[in-house]
């Protein structure tokens, strides 16, 4: 089990958690809003995403917020379709479906106490991260979504961590902290930049990448617990950390073994 054992003093002050209807509507609003400015998206490989491209992505979006909407009005899971999907509408259809949908979901994310709104927004909000890089945009620096998702994605690879019978881990970076409770932790990770941090933990760095953070000790025991959920870091770096590396290198100076070979991910 894993909690957040950040205290409110030492938090920055754009460290709040806002509602998961609120950071749903603003994800979808960005998505389409960067979508609009590039008459060009809807072709654009996504490397983060192999064999998709910008309107696989939306289209992607607009299928969960499906499967959500009849989760929380029936009860009812259902597992997103698969991407690309043969005859879907172009993108301009499916943003203005996403839209129209969407309003009712936010409607029900608001009135719900299920864990899929989690997931939900996670899945969005690590999309439009996706489709920041697809476009060349820069990361959305004090993005609302990161101090909520940020303890999602780090609980799930705490919880991955206890999974796996790994010595406990603690992840930290300015205004919050978590490690496995109870636990004295075994190594730490300290992540100055959240956009770097939430894109590691959301399988989007290699695992030479990932070693290559700021560790407190050769971190490569720890590395198998990136992989959780729908994420598995990928072979090849889809995209650069917003800030300077050491090529394998950890923050310790020692040279770390990644087992990376032969890797695979799902998104």
């Amino acid at each position: 089990m894993a909690m957040n054992g950040s205290g409110a003093a030492d938090r920055p002050a754009d460290w709040e958690r806002v509602p998961n209807h609120v950071l749903y509507r603003r994800i979808r609003h960005d998505v389409a809003r960067l979508v609009a400015d590039r008459p060009d998206a809807a072709v654009l490989p996504v490397p983060a995403c192999p064999e998709w491209t910008v309107r696989d992505l939306v289209d992607h979006l607009a299928d969960v917020c499906t499967v959500a909407t009849r989760r929380l009005t029936t009860g009812e899971f259902v597992r997103p379709g698969r991407v690309p999907t043969p005859g879907a509408p172009a993108l301009p259809r499916l943003l203005d479906s996403w839209a129209e949908r969407g309003e009712r979901l936010d409607e029900l994310v608001a009135a719900s106490t299920d864990r899929l709104s989690d997931v939900l927004v996670m899945d969005a909000f690590t999309h439009e991260l996706d489709l920041r890089h697809a476009l060349g945009s820069p990361p959305p620096a004090g993005h609302p979504a990161y101090p909520g998702m940020l303890d999602f994605v780090a609980n799930a690879v705490l919880a991955q961590v206890s999974t796996l019978g790994l010595p406990p881990l603690e992840i930290v970076t300015p205004g919050a902290r978590w490690t496995n409770q109870g636990e004295r932790p075994a190594v730490t990770l300290a992540a100055a930049d959240r956009h770097d941090l939430y894109r590691t933990l959301t399988g989007r760095r290699t695992h030479e990448q990932i070693a290559a953070l700021s560790w407190s000790r050769d971190p490569g025991a720890w590395l198998p617990a990136f992989s959780w959920g729908p994420f598995t870091p990928p072979a090849t770096p889809v995209e650069e950390p917003t800030h300077g590396r050491k090529h394998g290198r950890t923050a310790h100076g020692g040279q770390v073994d990644t087992g990376q070979e032969g890797a695979s991910r799902d998104r």
